[in-house]
């Protein structure tokens, strides 16, 4: 698929996972950077292609897509070549939409729960993902055996969940200090398109690609 692809984003935001996932893919992309501490992501431009005022915002080809796992998933079944994701018909298809959106339902609201001590529900069987402790233990289950989520295949949900998880342990949320997940984290993250996207983010220096 062609057409030129232009990708909103600030390094401080979740675009950092989409930017991952444009190197991971190697096509040509155009960076908008927008300044949150100007309100850039407010102003009326910006809110045309985005009504939420979110990052990160993705424009191919005139098509705006929005929402990390959906421009996550867009990409890889964009640009097939990469081989980042199961064809319909594979029957893996199925373990890696699963996964991949199980981060963005389940694992992400239950993660900032607990970061944010908000109460919890008196029946965990009223929020989607049930506890916190439910989706670590659904997270040990789909790492295992591994190395990746599809096993020896990494995929893109491997960026959008290793980036979670990732993120996660940078701010030592509870129970990830298994080497399930450290040993995971350390091996998607030696990925030369990760580098690529830390270095121009800069949160990694130019020689530590």
């Amino acid at each position: 698929m062609s057409g030129e692809l232009v990708f909103y984003h600030n390094p401080q935001s979740r675009a950092q996972m989409v930017h991952w996932m444009l190197h991971e893919v190697g096509v040509p992309f155009r960076v908008v950077r927008i300044d949150l501490q100007k309100g850039e992501q407010k102003s009326p431009e910006f809110l045309a292609l985005n009504p939420m005022g979110k990052l990160p915002t993705l424009v191919h080809d005139g098509t705006v897509i929005t929402e990390t796992a959906a421009i996550i998933t867009y990409l890889a079944d964009a640009f097939p070549q990469a081989g980042l994701a199961p064809p319909p018909g594979d029957v893996r298809r199925g373990t890696y939409l699963r996964w991949l959106f199980f981060g963005a339902g389940c694992f992400e609201p239950a993660l900032l729960d607990v970061m944010l001590k908000r109460p919890l529900a008196d029946n965990k069987g009223t929020v989607g993902y049930g506890s916190y402790e439910d989706t670590l233990g659904a997270f040990k289950k789909m790492l295992t055996p591994g190395p990746y989520i599809l096993g020896e295949q990494f995929s893109a949900a491997d960026v959008y969940v290793g980036a979670q998880i990732a993120w996660a342990l940078s701010f030592k949320a509870p129970g990830l200090q298994e080497p399930i997940f450290t040993d995971y984290v350390a091996r998607i993250t030696e990925r030369p398109a990760f580098k690529k996207c830390s270095i121009a983010d800069g949160r990694l220096p130019a020689d530590k690609a």
